[in-house]
């Protein structure tokens, strides 16, 4: 989890950093302003506040640049061979190339199990031997991890090749537990049961149980009390936009497969399924009411589950509720569905901050990734950390 959020970061603190600093300068010239107004000094105050904007620019901004730099040209750097030229292994190496250098990481080729036949290379990436060159190749390019793909490796790796590079302290990872470490979800493609059955994680215990259940308690009422005004706002601002209820009933599946009911602030018009019945939600939806695309960006609609946080339909935290009418569809065309509903169902979640949009079969199984890894490495801090860069979304407008 540790790699993920540290990229997650990277991402996220730089805009961060660079809006802190032009709201400290901004401030800081304008006190200079109304300062040297009053003291009718005007260019002095005006030089204080510049220099001072430098200097908190320099403070803020220099640490976390130089940071940056040193971690991507001279942090450590693992450098990968994937055995394999399948889809799934071009798939893994497409995503770790797209962010080499906030990684780390360096794939130095491909081992074409097959001699000969296989994929061309990616993206400077070359096939550089055969099943049979493993142990001279991992010598001679300096490799700090082998990396297996399954459907490749049965009846034809030498397992005896590869176990004397274990012995000789070189990793040898699944594709699977990689593609899980470096990018924050799950591979479905051709991920096999016995992965997940024996693979570290889905540590779910009573003390984490009970833990996430007093955060839900404890946020849950704080929540309400704080955004009560809030949603008063909202309320009347729907009322006076749009003809019909404030609030909209939606039947949602819970965990092990129980239908509750949610709420949420009404962002569409009140015929928007009445002839198509349930379809998926779209960005720029023509259904929108006049501020219903701001509701949603910001996710203020979501605001009324804080009560099924409260009544324990839901958690603050864990994968997002479907309705029944895409769930059938879903669980028979993506596999593993259905295991998203051995937890309770969560007002946001790794999906939400992680994946930008969701509107057909496909985002739902690009989704799934996400929330079987949130199943698998679920804790509070995790929890915490979603919850911050929930609040985040809310405040920069960029939900779904």
């Amino acid at each position: 989890m540790s790699t993920v959020l540290l990229q997650w970061n990277r991402r996220t603190i730089g805009l961060a950093a660079i809006q802190s600093v032009l709201i400290a300068a901004a401030m800081m010239i304008a006190a200079s302003v109304s300062a040297s107004a009053s003291a009718r000094i005007i260019s002095g105050y005006h030089a204080l506040g510049v220099i001072a904007g430098v200097l908190v620019s320099a403070a803020v901004v220099g640490p976390r640049a130089i940071f940056t730099w040193l971690m991507e040209r001279l942090g450590p750097r693992e450098r990968l061979l994937v055995i394999g030229t399948t889809n799934a292994s071009m798939t893994l190496a497409r995503e770790l190339l797209s962010r080499r250098l906030q990684l780390g990481i360096d794939i130095v080729g491909f081992v074409d199990v097959t001699s000969g036949a296989g994929m061309l290379p990616l993206e400077n990436t070359p096939i550089i031997g055969t099943i049979d060159d493993v142990a001279e190749i991992v010598r001679e390019r300096r490799v700090d991890r082998v990396v297996v793909h399954l459907a490749d490796a049965r009846g034809r790796l030498p397992m005896d090749k590869l176990l004397e590079l274990r012995l000789r302290g070189i990793p040898v990872d699944h594709l699977a537990s990689v593609y899980e470490r470096y990018t924050g979800k799950i591979a479905l493609e051709n991920l096999r049961p016995s992965w997940l059955i024996f693979s570290a994680g889905f540590r779910h215990t009573r003390a984490l149980a009970g833990g996430k259940r007093l955060l839900d308690i404890i946020a849950g009422v704080a929540g309400l009390l704080l955004t009560s005004p809030l949603m008063l706002v909202i309320a009347a601002a729907v009322k006076l936009t749009s003809p019909g209820p404030v609030l909209y009933s939606q039947r949602r599946v819970g965990r092990n497969g129980r239908i509750f009911t949610i709420r949420k602030f009404r962002s569409m018009r009140v015929d928007a399924e009445a002839a198509s019945g349930a379809v998926w939600a779209v960005a720029n939806d023509p259904r929108l009411t006049s501020i219903g695309g701001l509701l949603r960006r910001t996710r203020l609609d979501e605001l009324p589950q804080l009560w099924n946080v409260l009544i324990d339909d839901m958690s603050l935290v864990g994968p997002r509720p479907e309705r029944p009418e895409f769930v059938n569809r879903l669980e028979q065309e993506i596999k593993f569905y259905g295991q998203r509903h051995l937890v309770k169902p969560g007002l946001t979640g790794w999906a939400q901050i992680s994946y930008p949009y969701g509107a057909s079969v496909h985002d739902a199984g690009r989704k799934l990734q996400y929330d079987l890894y949130y199943m698998k490495h679920m804790s509070i801090a995790l929890d915490l950390f979603i919850m911050l860069a929930t609040l985040k979304t809310v405040w920069s407008r960029t939900g779904c």
